[in-house]
């Protein structure tokens, strides 16, 4: 039983392109991908960001990973927090333990000074998801939400929310009024068109501001690159 969690574990256990190869041509599309948010904030600056998908398993939490790591090898004070509070994956990719986190700040049982662990990469912090709350909608639409997003942004100059897909659940519809901007990630040969697009009007349907799309996991040889970013 143990040997079985363990390997469970280990499989969910990610290798971040951006912190073991920062020199790859993959990681330097994550870095467009943070120069085209940058310069999509020229009069509203971005400070916290959502990133959601359509569907389960299309790149979401990778790709949120990786872009906390280019905007942290940036010089940029980063907090990535893990507010997919049902099927939570940060503390694996980071290799944490997962007892304390956002859903014990959202109760009022820790503070975020508390609850943030320090990463391996320079300048980036990280927040769990905590235990698993019975209502993850009711608190992440809650005045508590709130109040913990302004407290973030006193203290760095980034603020990266992994939430569930959007068209399982309302969370990220729920967040995407209280953050600054939302983007939604798309498998190559997994999101089909309709479901993108559907994703992309629940978000709208909330007056959500969505920065744009990355396209994750294409093939090398149908591109001179891996990751596009655009509106």
């Amino acid at each position: 039983m143990a040997r079985k969690k363990l390997s469970n574990i280990n499989n969910k256990m990610r290798h971040l392109i951006t912190k073991i190869n920062p020199r790859s041509p993959i990681s330097e599309q994550y870095r467009t991908i943070r120069t085209n948010l940058q310069f999509a904030s020229v009069d509203h600056e971005i400070r916290s960001i959502l990133l959601t998908s359509a569907g389960p398993s299309e790149g979401k939490s990778m790709t949120t990973a990786n872009l906390a790591i280019v905007y942290a090898q940036q010089g940029k004070r980063v907090l990535l927090v893990d507010a997919d509070l049902r099927k939570p994956t940060i503390h694996y990719t980071f290799r944490l333990d997962n007892l304390r986190g956002l859903s014990n700040i959202l109760v009022g049982e820790t503070s975020m000074q508390d609850a943030v662990e320090s990463s391996d990469v320079e300048n980036l912090d990280l927040i769990s998801c905590g235990p698993i709350p019975p209502n993850p909608s009711e608190l992440l639409g809650s005045k508590r939400m709130q109040f913990f997003i302004e407290e973030a942004k006193q203290h760095y100059d980034v603020v990266i929310f992994d939430m569930p897909p959007v068209l399982a659940v309302t969370d990220a519809q729920v967040m995407s009024n209280f953050v600054d901007g939302a983007i939604l990630v798309v498998r190559s040969k997994r999101t089909d068109n309709e479901a993108a697009n559907k994703a992309l009007e629940a978000l709208e349907s909330v007056n959500a501001n969505v920065l744009g799309a990355v396209l994750n996991d294409r093939d090398k040889k149908d591109a001179n690159y891996y990751y596009y970013y655009g509106s």
